[in-house]
């Protein structure tokens, strides 16, 4: 990649000459469409260009710079149309626009390459697009559902309103996310939970597409699975005047209702948009009523209808809202302010319950979202064809209020007030030069975090400052600076190659307080990272793709500084509190753990190279797709049993005092039933993977399409299934067919999910409350003396349902063991469905899914509960 002639260029002075798009729209049957609107966008969404259609049908949209574009066309009575558009400089283009009733769009991906609108056929690294359809569709409470469905990707959910996505068998800390091309991730980001994807609201979403594979190269830090992108809805559409929608919507699982009102205007110069969203979900009803993981099933052995046929504390309340402008400042210049605001009331961890582990307190209270920004993108401009300067805010807050001892009333109650705020400015130079799309960029984001914690005694009726999940004021800086480069070598697309290189890090810092809770801590890592691919048209049809890229992830404060309550469950111990206890880390993460001779010490980034192969066929009746892939971590982060030299009881870890130790020296706290857990680097691990999917026409009204994912996760050096949070996804096949018949107004489609069993479980999976559930004798007793006592199900030390007493009870559920896992492994399981659509008017549509027919039982890797039964969603939508 010629790198160093980009550098030259800089000095320029001088842009190409401006490019124009020229075309005509059509109705299905070949007559003009008029009044149509036409807008191009570049990849950050802003506009570069609207038009009208005249009573031929024809636009023009003129002084373009030279690049990529988005194309999208809209008309009353119609579906949106959306392409890919790429414009040299000082020449006219034309295309012919072909609207539908139904939709008709490419694949068109803005986020793969920076500042680049490309054809996913036409990009090395694979990547998944989903429109406004598929996020109607899928979105029935929350965002994290609108992954379902997809290739390679897998949707995990730890509560109702609290949700993630893995990537290639990566979850959580592994897969960054941005919005419009911000930062949204930040370094207090649990381990394998996503608290605040879901504040994220659909409605605000015109679409959103997820790289598979590290990309660091352009996104920094985290990205070592994938990288999730959420790109807002644009006001400027050329529709002047004021418009809107207001959609309401009801889901049966859970009760659920809701609507959305959007308003939006364009006149002159400027652009805006508005959206007042709600919603209340309440308590959801899982597959045949059953909660598999209950506290009931896995202390006592009973059937969680006992309690309770609805998943109990699953219910909460969302709303919020978005206001987005953008201002023509010159027809070379915008300015593009956004902010939005969301909050989740009411939302519990009933995974900690009796969805789990029997206890009395798991509120998640008062998630915040804060989100804005502003942005300026200039073109043909100081000798750069585009250029973009953007400025942000991130402010994501909670409140955890937790009490342990699998239901003991008197056990403490702790409080962990966690505030995270971040700013951010990005920008970036882009230059057309032959072949070459040439691009130089930088981005830094500033977090301090605001964490105090106290914990009351029940006992005596006081309160005392404690130690936070993580340090009260600590500070974390990412960084980085990047070139990319796409040379179409042979200027007619035969062979595309793209490359980019990165040089970026991360800082931290943390200073004790008078209280002495947490000792000083400081830590820096930096390297450099990149991507290399090639698309290769070998005929018109067939295409081959291969990329390499290199991931990095700086050590995170949650991966530094946590002492607390993970999301799987256990209690997490960090080094810095540590030191001078002759502490080990073991190489398990449950009670069977041995020591590895390593002692715990402050972790290390960590890094991985990524591997694509496959082709891909592509013609106006079929398409196929095929990927291998293979992820090799090394110097991985992972959580394992912490062990402590005998006579640990009674010193303290945060907050919360040793109770008790294993002859082993794992030792145990007040608010988990598993064993502490602390991190190391330890090893690698390595993915091996196959995503396939396929698109089959056999006749106009009819559509065949599935897509198959296979993944293979390994411990580099035992061979095992690796100890890295979220666990590792079985093979999963979606199917669909859909019937839209054309010049009709309706359409209908099944599905199916079908899910293979997953018996390659971790260690730290089988641990997990959400996965393997293990509970010990020790555990039972702490259950049916406190939390089934409190439910009534215990009296006089009888076991009501069963007249058993707790040493039959410790006898029927472990036998001779001291502990086991509820599940050694996640069942597999199918899914049916029916979904259809029907536009009503020009002005209105209803939507209605019937999910899960047969009220299947179902959970994947990692969920804190099952998935929802038999339901119908009903959707409807009114646009003036």
């Amino acid at each position: 990649m010629p790198f160093c002639s980009f550098i030259l260029m800089l000095a320029a002075s001088i842009g190409l000459p401006a490019a124009e798009l020229k075309g005509r729209v059509l109705d299905p049957a070949g007559a003009a469409v008029p009044l149509a609107r036409v807008a191009l966008f570049r990849a950050d969404l802003s506009t570069a260009g609207e038009a009208r259609t005249n009573d031929a049908g024809e636009f023009l949209i003129s002084r373009l710079a030279p690049g990529t574009y988005s194309l999208r066309v809209a008309s009353g009575g119609f579906s949106d149309y959306r392409a890919a558009m790429q414009l040299a400089g000082g020449t006219s283009h034309e295309t012919i626009v072909r609207l539908s009733l139904q939709p008709v769009n490419e694949d068109v991906s803005v986020t793969a390459e920076a500042n680049t609108v490309l054809t996913t056929a036409d990009i090395p690294q694979r990547v998944n697009v989903l429109g406004r359809l598929e996020l109607t569709q899928r979105s029935r409470t929350a965002l994290a559902e609108a992954f379902a469905e997809e290739t390679g990707l897998e949707t995990q959910r730890t509560s109702a309103s609290m949700g993630g996505v893995s990537v290639r068998g990566l979850l959580g800390k592994n897969v960054a996310v941005y919005r419009d091309g911000v930062r949204f991730t930040t370094s207090a980001q649990r381990g394998g939970v996503s608290t605040f994807l879901n504040l994220q609201d659909a409605a605000n979403l015109d679409s959103l597409e997820v790289l598979r594979g590290p990309s660091s190269a352009q996104y920094g830090s985290d990205s070592m699975g994938g990288t999730i992108s959420l790109l807002s809805r644009n006001p400027a559409d050329g529709q002047m005047g004021l418009h809107g929608e207001f959609a309401p919507f009801y889901a049966s699982a859970a009760h659920a209702m809701g609507s959305n009102l959007l308003l939006t205007r364009t006149h002159g110069r400027v652009a805006w948009t508005a959206n007042l969203i709600g919603r209340r979900i309440n308590t959801l009803r899982t597959g045949g009523g059953v909660d598999s993981h209950a506290a009931v099933t896995r202390f006592l052995g009973l059937p969680s209808t006992v309690l309770y046929n609805r998943l109990q504390d699953s219910g909460f309340t969302q709303y919020g809202g978005m206001a987005r402008a953008q201002y023509t400042l010159s027809p070379r210049q915008q300015l593009t302010a956004h902010y939005e605001r969301s909050q989740q009331d009411g939302a519990k961890r009933a995974d900690q319950l009796l969805g789990g582990d029997g206890n009395r307190i798991a509120d998640v209270r008062n998630i915040m979202l804060d989100f804005g920004y502003l942005r300026w993108t200039g073109a043909q401009m100081a000798g750069f064809d585009q250029a973009s300067a953007t400025f942000s805010y991130n402010a994501q807050r909670e409140e955890r209020v937790n009490q342990g001892g699998n239901g003991n009333p008197l056990a403490a109650i702790t409080h962990q007030y966690e505030k995270t705020a971040v700013w951010g400015a990005n920008l970036f130079a882009a230059k057309h030069a032959g072949r070459h799309d040439l691009l130089a960029g930088g981005d830094g984001y500033w977090e301090r975090m605001t964490a105090p914690a106290f914990t009351v005694n029940v006992v005596r009726g006081t309160a005392a400052e404690s130690r936070p999940r993580i340090p009260d004021g600590a500070r974390y800086v990412t960084y980085g600076v990047y070139l990319q480069d796409s040379w179409d070598t042979l200027g007619n697309g035969r062979l595309r190659l793209s490359g980019a290189l990165r040089f970026g890090g991360a800082s931290y810092k943390s200073r004790a307080t008078a209280s002495r809770l947490w000792p000083d801590d400081s830590m820096a890592a930096n390297t450099v990272t990149g991507r290399l691919g090639a698309v290769v048209r070998v005929s018109g049809p067939f295409r081959i793709h291969a990329h390499y890229s290199r991931g990095f992830r700086a050590p995170s404060v949650t991966d530094l500084g946590t002492v607390g309550l993970q999301g799987n469950g256990a209690f997490e111990a960090a080094y810095v509190d540590l030191a001078g206890r002759g502490a080990i880390i073991g190489d398990r993460a449950d009670d069977r753990a041995v020591p590895t001779g390593v002692p715990v010490g402050r972790v290390r980034a960590e890094h991985s190279d990524n591997y694509d192969l496959g082709f891909q066929f592509s013609s106006q009746r079929a398409r196929f797709e095929l990927t291998g892939f293979r992820i090799n971590l090394r110097d991985a982060i992972v959580s394992q049993t912490l062990l402590l030299p005998p006579g640990a009881v009674g010193q303290m870890l945060g907050d919360q005092p040793i109770v008790r130790q294993l002859p082993g020296g794992a030792v145990y706290v007040p608010l988990s039933s598993a064993p502490v857990l602390t991190r190391g680097n330890l090893g690698g691990a390595q993915n091996f993977g196959l995503e396939q999917r396929g698109e089959w026409r056999p006749a106009a009204a009819w559509v065949f399409a599935e897509n198959v994912t296979w993944i293979y996760a390994r411990d580099a050096a035992t061979g095992f299934a690796p100890d890295i949070e979220g666990g590792t996804p079985p093979v999963t096949a979606n199917l669909r067919l859909r019937y839209s018949p054309g010049g009709r107004r309706y359409w209908a489609e099944i599905y199916s999910t079908l899910a293979g069993r997953q018996d390659r479980l971790s260690s730290l999976a089988l641990a997990d409350r959400r996965t393997g559930a293990t509970r010990s004798r020790a555990n039972i007793a702490a259950f049916f003396s406190n939390g089934a006592t409190g439910q009534g199900l215990v009296a006089n030390g009888i076991l009501l349902p069963t007249g058993e007493t707790l040493t039959q009870v410790q006898n029927r559920v472990l036998g001779t063991a001291n502990s086991a896992p509820l599940f050694t492994a996640v069942p597999g399981y199918a899914l049916f469905g029916a979904r259809a659509g029907w536009r009503v008017s020009e002005k209105s549509d209803v939507f209605v899914d019937m999910s899960n027919v047969l009220d299947q039982r179902h959970r994947g890797v990692s969920w804190g509960s099952d998935g929802a039964g038999r339901a119908t969603t009903v959707r409807y939508q009114l646009r003036f």
